[in-house]
C-alpha cells in the first residue's frame, strides 16, 4: 500500500509540474504575442503621429493684381511672353500691399520667404489658362513655405518650434492669424505631384505611378511564367536529377537577397542589352525575376491541393492530359495561384535594394506618362526623402510609409479574402 501511494505521489506531483509548465509556457506565448502587438502598435503611432501632418499644407492668402506692365506682358496670346512674364514681381508686390510698414531690402527678402516659390507657377498657369485675368485682380490661396509651415503647425500643436522663422517671420505670421489669412488645407499637391527639392512642393503622384507601371510590368510576365513553369514541373515533368535540380534551385532563389537581383538587372538588362535605366521596364523585370520563385512555389502547392480523383476521372472521361490541366486542374488551383500572386506583388511593393541597383533612386520631377519615362518608386521615395535635412522631410517621409502600408496591408488583406471565398476544401 505504500508503495502504491508513494507511486501515486510521484505521478499527481509530476503532472503537477507538466501542468505548471504548460501553464508558463501559453503565458510566455500570449506575453510575445502582446509584446509583437506593442511593438507593431508603437511603430504604427510613431508614423501616424509623424506624418498625419503632411496631408494637410499652409496656406496664405493674398491679392493678385495680373498687372500687365508688372508682368512684362504686351501680348497675351504671345506664348513666349506668357512663359517667361515676372511672375514672382506679381507675388512680390501682393505681399508688399499686405505688409506695408515693411521698409528695407533685407525685410522684404525675409517677407518673401514667407511664400514658396509654387506660387508664382500657380500664377503662371492660371494666367496662361485664362488670359482674360490680365489687367484685372483676384484673391487666391498660394502655397506657404516649408519652414513656415513646420512652425504654424507646431504652433496649433502647442509646442512651437521655431526652426529657421525669425521673430520678425513670426510677427508677420501672427499677424497674418489674427485677420485668418493663414491657414490649413487639405494637401492635394502631396498626392498629384513629383519629387521637389522644396518639401512643400514635393509629392508622391510620380513615385505611386512609377510603382503601378512596375507592378504592372511585373505582374503580365511573372504571372504567366510563374504558372506556366508550376504547371510543368508538376504534371509534365519527369521525376529525375535534373528537375530534382531545378527544384532545390527553385527554392533556393526563394531565399536569395533582394540586392542580389539588383546586381543580375544591372549585369543582365543594363550592362548587356543596354535597357535604359530608371524606367518601369527594367524596374519589371528585375522584380519579376525575384517574384518568380514565390510565385512557382505557391502555384506548385496550389496545384498539389487539386485531389488526384479529379484528374483521373477527367482522364477516365477522355480528356487529354493538355485538357486536364486545363480546364480541371487550373481553376481549381487559381485561387491559390493568385494569393501566391499577389503576396509576391506585395513583396515587390515594398522592394527598394534592387531598384536602387537599376538607377531607379533618380530625382523624378515629372509624372511618368509611360513604361519608357523616367521613374521612381514609393519605396525608392521614401529612401530619398528619409535622406533630406530638412525638417518638413520627416512628416513627408512618414506619409509616404503610411501609404505604402496601406498598400501593402490591403493586397495582404485581398490575398486572405480571395483564398478564403474562393478555395475548396476537399
Amino acid at each position: 500500500m505504500n508503495k502504491d501511494a508513494d507511486t501515486t505521489d510521484r505521478i499527481k506531483e509530476t503532472l503537477a509540474r507538466r501542468y505548471r509548465a504548460e501553464r508558463r509556457f501559453r503565458f510566455y506565448g500570449v506575453l510575445a504575442i502582446i509584446f509583437g502587438l506593442f511593438c507593431v502598435v508603437a511603430l504604427f503611432v510613431d508614423i501616424v503621429s509623424k506624418g498625419h501632418g503632411a496631408f494637410r499644407q499652409t496656406f496664405i492668402e493674398i491679392e493678385v493684381v495680373y498687372d500687365a506692365e508688372v508682368l512684362g506682358v504686351s501680348d497675351p496670346n504671345d506664348a513666349e511672353q506668357m512663359a517667361f512674364a515676372d511672375y514672382e514681381g506679381v507675388v512680390k508686390r501682393a505681399l508688399s500691399r499686405k505688409f506695408e510698414n515693411v521698409s528695407g531690402r533685407s525685410e522684404r527678402r525675409q517677407l518673401n520667404r514667407l511664400i514658396s516659390s509654387s506660387a508664382a507657377y500657380d500664377i503662371r498657369d492660371k494666367l496662361v489658362a485664362d488670359p482674360g485675368l490680365l489687367g484685372t485682380r483676384e484673391t487666391i490661396w498660394v502655397l506657404a513655405d516649408d519652414d513656415v509651415d513646420t512652425y504654424y503647425k507646431s504652433v496649433a500643436s502647442g509646442e512651437p518650434f521655431t526652426g529657421r522663422v525669425n521673430e520678425l517671420q513670426q510677427a508677420w505670421i501672427d499677424q497674418l492669424q489674427e485677420h485668418e489669412e493663414i491657414r490649413l488645407q487639405f494637401n492635394r499637391r502631396f498626392f498629384t505631384s513629383g519629387d521637389s527639392r522644396e518639401p512643400e512642393q514635393a509629392g508622391i503622384g510620380g513615385a505611386t505611378i512609377g510603382s503601378f507601371l512596375t507592378l504592372l510590368v511585373t505582374l503580365v510576365l511573372s504571372f504567366p511564367i510563374g504558372v506556366a513553369a508550376a504547371v510543368y514541373l508538376e504534371e509534365f515533368a519527369p521525376k529525375n536529377r535534373w528537375t530534382d535540380f531545378i527544384e532545390v534551385n527553385i527554392n533556393n532563389l526563394a531565399a536569395v537577397p533582394s540586392i542580389i537581383f539588383g546586381l543580375l538587372g544591372l549585369a543582365i538588362f543594363i550592362n548587356f542589352f543596354d535597357v535604359p535605366r530608371s524606367i518601369p521596364i527594367i524596374g519589371g523585370l528585375v522584380l519579376t525575376l525575384m517574384t518568380l520563385p514565390t510565385i512557382i512555389i505557391s502555384s506548385r502547392a496550389a496545384i498539389k491541393s487539386v485531389p488526384p480523383s479529379i484528374r483521373e476521372a477527367a482522364i477516365g472521361m477522355g480528356a487529354s492530359p493538355m485538357q486536364v490541366v486545363i480546364q480541371h486542374v487550373l481553376p481549381l488551383a487559381m485561387p491559390g495561384m493568385l494569393t501566391g500572386a499577389i503576396i509576391g506583388m506585395a513583396q515587390a511593393l515594398g522592394e527598394t535594394a534592387p531598384l536602387l541597383m537599376i538607377g531607379m533612386v533618380a530625382f523624378i520631377v515629372d509624372l511618368p506618362g509611360g513604361f519608357t519615362d523616367p521613374a521612381t518608386v514609393l519605396p525608392v521615395q521614401i529612401f530619398l526623402w528619409a535622406d533630406s535635412p530638412e525638417r518638413a522631410f520627416v512628416e513627408r517621409t512618414s506619409a509616404a510609409i503610411m501609404i505604402l502600408l496601406s498598400f501593402l496591408i490591403t493586397m495582404n488583406t485581398v490575398a486572405v479574402l480571395l483564398r478564403r471565398r474562393l478555395e475548396r476544401r476537399w
